[in-house]
């Protein structure tokens, strides 16, 4: 990672990053030789990546030609308008955010149980409730879909919150977005101060 001072080292702020997100893009390596993209949806279990999909894809296609892949997950979190500092540059605006990429490789997931408990925990990821009614073997959508899991062989991890910046821009950016106020911006001065703490 070029800026080390974006980085982010901690197990658990990567965990949390990594759970809190509901959306991945996950890159194979096509048979026409360009990368190939696709959002999906994931949950990270036991240290892996878990989504499902059809059994026929150009994703599957490739994993099965190479089954190395990327996966990039990334919470935006404010963006820094030119209200901010109408003065300025347009190519001065900034959008903050939290991002981890991983490299690693892509495994078609074919134990039972392995494949139950991935379904079960992506429910409970994306339901965000502990009523809903729990996936078994028999459950007929489980012979319908194919899981795979991104086994982690390398993993990058930062947050984007203008370390570049001196530490008194820092605090007038974050005192900027606590009085504007939208989505995103109360989390991104927190720790833009809490970075000032330090």
């Amino acid at each position: 990672m070029r800026r080390k001072q974006c980085a982010i080292t901690d197990p658990e702020k990567i965990r949390e990053i990594l759970t809190r997100s509901r959306v991945g893009r996950l890159a194979t390596a096509g048979r026409d030789g360009y990368p190939y993209v696709t959002p999906v949806n994931y949950v990270y279990q036991k240290g892996l990546i878990y989504f499902h999909c059809a059994h026929k894809g150009e994703k599957l296609d490739n994993i099965r030609a190479d089954n190395r892949v990327c996966f990039e997950v990334d919470i935006p979190l404010a963006y820094l308008d030119l209200a901010f500092a109408p003065v300025h540059p347009p190519c001065l605006v900034h959008q903050f955010y939290h991002c981890v990429i991983i490299r690693g490789r892509a495994i078609l997931v074919e134990d039972p149980l392995e494949k139950v408990a991935a379904l079960n925990a992506l429910m409970a990821s994306h339901e965000q409730r502990p009523d809903f009614a729990a996936i078994t073997s028999d459950t007929p959508a489980v012979a319908l879909c194919t899981v795979v899991a991104v086994r982690i062989e390398n993993l990058s991890c930062k947050s984007d919150l203008a370390q570049k910046k001196s530490e008194e821009e820092r605090q007038r950016i974050g005192t900027y977005l606590k009085k504007r106020g939208l989505p995103g911006d109360d989390e991104a001065a927190g720790l833009m101060m809490e970075k000032n703490e330090d």
